[in-house]
């Protein structure tokens, strides 16, 4: 594994990679770094040199005084690229990432060769916009374990809890006992960034390979969001996960973990 820093304006970023062969750039959601893509790129990396970034505000990655935007966290993953002269990556983003990964291809089209959008948006109404200022005002409020069992009830689907109830709470303990948590500005930075996201008029531009992927039964970020974006983006591909929420990629990893590597594998020339 190599490892190491871009300054981007003052502003360090944080980078991994892993594996070798194309380049494929991971992106991750607000509140998790790039090791969180740990069960996706074990399987990744045996294909692809993989990126994985810890975004700013998050992880070994400065956290500045917000907001950030979705451009700038674009950006910022641009520098890396730049850094490790990469010419053409391949694009997987969760979330706040798939919104990130969104404003690269717009930045810089000719060096993204395909897009994975996973539990995205190309812009919140205002019932999302309220839930995440409802998030900053209740972690200052909440104790560490509270705050993640409730990130918790967002993010998974309900039959996830039938057969995984103590894995969440281990979640929620790892939280109570975490002795360096994502600082306030980090945190609440990058959620500013996804409240204020909107690409809705610039998706017809973008026309690399896309594929999207949704969780049926997340009610974080709603199939709904993820159908504009299927329509705004011309051929793009949409993979729905019937019994999955917001992390789909994890409830059921193993069917998630095909469906993206046969899309990458298929588009990474």
């Amino acid at each position: 594994m190599n490892e190491g820093f871009v300054n981007v304006q003052g502003v360090k970023i944080y980078y991994q990679e892993r594996g070798q062969g194309a380049p494929l750039v991971l992106l991750m959601g607000f509140g998790a770094d790039g090791n969180t893509w740990e069960k996706h790129v074990a399987v990744y990396e045996q294909y692809f040199r993989c990126i994985l970034i810890d975004n700013r505000g998050v992880g070994k990655s400065d956290a500045p005084d917000g907001p950030y935007t979705t451009r700038m966290m674009a950006a910022d993953t641009l520098a890396v690229m730049e850094h490790l002269k990469i010419e053409k990556a391949s694009v997987a983003g969760i979330s706040m990432g798939g919104a990130i990964a969104q404003e690269l291809v717009l930045l810089a089209p000719q060096r993204i060769l395909s897009l994975v959008l996973i539990s995205t948006w190309p812009v919140f109404n205002n019932y999302a916009k309220t839930i995440y200022r409802n998030l900053k005002k209740l972690r200052v409020t909440s104790e560490p374990n509270d705050f993640m069992e409730l990130l918790q009830l967002w993010i998974f689907a309900p039959p996830y809890y039938e057969h995984h109830l103590a894995e969440l709470e281990d979640g929620q303990r790892e939280a109570r006992d975490n002795t360096a948590p994502q600082s306030r500005s980090g945190f609440e930075g990058q959620l500013e960034a996804c409240i204020h996201h909107n690409t809705v008029d610039r998706l017809k531009l973008i026309e690399v390979p896309t594929l999207i992927t949704i969780g049926l039964m997340d009610i974080f970020t709603p199939p709904a969001f993820s159908n504009v974006l299927h329509k705004g983006i011309k051929n793009s591909e949409l993979v729905d996960f019937p019994t999955g929420g917001h992390v789909h990629h994890w409830e059921d990893l193993e069917r998630f973990n095909k469906v993206t590597l046969e899309f990458l594998q298929k588009n990474h020339e």
